[in-house]
């Protein structure tokens, strides 16, 4: 069983990871440290979370803590890894991993020091809904990809994580803290790297300098282009879907956690076979598959190392949007 400790605590923390710890089988959350001490105590009362810190440190080098989950805004993400690695604790960190990827660099240099296991909490990875779409891509059920997109939208106002449109805290806006989620979910079940990024976006006067919505185009290094499309300007709306040369597949809200989600395979525009399945446990998932991975039992699906890719993905987005340039990234 892993001991996590939490390096941040806000909204996120409290919808999806709380509930997500009763029903791991390798996980267990032992401790809490966050920002603002006033409400430490009071968050550890509600979810019984048995050790409380006063400072980053202490939880990090606490011996009743055996992994770090980094939750903080992203600007934090950085000391707080490399201060749990210089620990000698494994770490999970929230996406994305940094705030440009020299941050991530410097991370996957001190985990190979400390010899100690990085990974960023990609949970989409362990949805039903994708896994699905990827077998069925896989076994070449709509042929080869020419085409994917994926699309998260939300009403930014209604958040209660009011740090992220804070330029100082948010790597960015929708791009960075949703989009990242797209481009992630689309890698996954294409099993692919990308190669070049276009984006096109505009910033509001409630959002500058950040975007208020944006749309990226992404040339993957397999045989598929695709779009990533986010807001922070509409009602919530999840969506991904891949055509392939024979057939497509869809899924209304298949990124999304909260319901049952249809997955459709489509052939000749009439619907092949339907999947209902339901990603609610992915966020537990996620969470014992790190478990298993720092004991030496199976891999993790989003290692640091794959992040660092994400995150260079997210610099080429945020270079195209301010130099109207293509951006070609490096390549494996």
């Amino acid at each position: 069983m892993i001991r996590y400790g939490l390096l941040g605590f806000g909204h996120h923390c409290e919808k999806r990871l709380i509930p997500s710890f009763p029903g791991a089988r390798a996980s267990v959350l032992a401790g809490l440290w966050r920002r603002d001490l006033h409400k430490t105590a009071g968050n550890a009362r509600d979810y019984s979370i048995e050790h409380v810190f006063a400072t980053a440190e202490e939880l990090c080098a606490s011996p009743e803590v055996d992994a770090v989950f980094v939750t903080s805004p992203d600007a934090l993400h950085l000391p707080h890894v490399l201060l749990a690695l210089a620990h000698g604790k494994p770490v999970l960190c929230e996406k994305p991993l940094g705030m440009r990827a020299e941050e991530v660099e410097q991370m996957l240099a001190a985990a190979q020091a400390a010899v100690q296991c990085l990974g960023v909490a990609q949970n989409l990875r362990y949805n039903t809904s994708l896994e699905v779409m990827r077998e069925w891509i896989a076994e070449g059920r709509i042929g080869q990809p020419v085409l994917a997109h994926a699309q998260i939208c939300y009403a930014a106002e209604a958040s209660p994580r009011r740090w992220i449109y804070d330029p100082a805290l948010a790597c960015g806006g929708p791009i960075g803290d949703v989009g990242i989620h797209c481009i992630d979910a689309l890698r996954f079940v294409l099993g692919s790297r990308v190669a070049a990024v276009n984006t096109l976006a505009r910033a509001d006067g409630r959002s500058a300098p950040l975007e208020a919505y944006a749309a990226i185009g992404l040339d993957f290094t397999g045989s598929a282009v695709g779009t990533v499309t986010v807001s922070t300007r509409g009602a919530y709306r999840s969506q991904i879907e891949v055509t392939g040369e024979t057939g497509a597949i869809t899924s209304e809200s298949g990124l999304s956690v909260d319901s049952d989600v249809d997955v459709l395979l489509w052939h000749a525009g009439k619907i092949a076979e339907r999947k209902t399945v339901s990603n609610a446990n992915c966020y537990t998932l996620m969470l014992d598959s790190f478990s298993d991975w720092v004991q030496g039992r199976g891999e993790y699906r989003a290692t640091g190392a794959d992040g660092l890719h994400n995150q260079q993905v997210l610099d080429a987005a945020y270079a195209s949007w301010h130099t109207g340039e293509r951006q070609t990234l490096p390549p494996a």
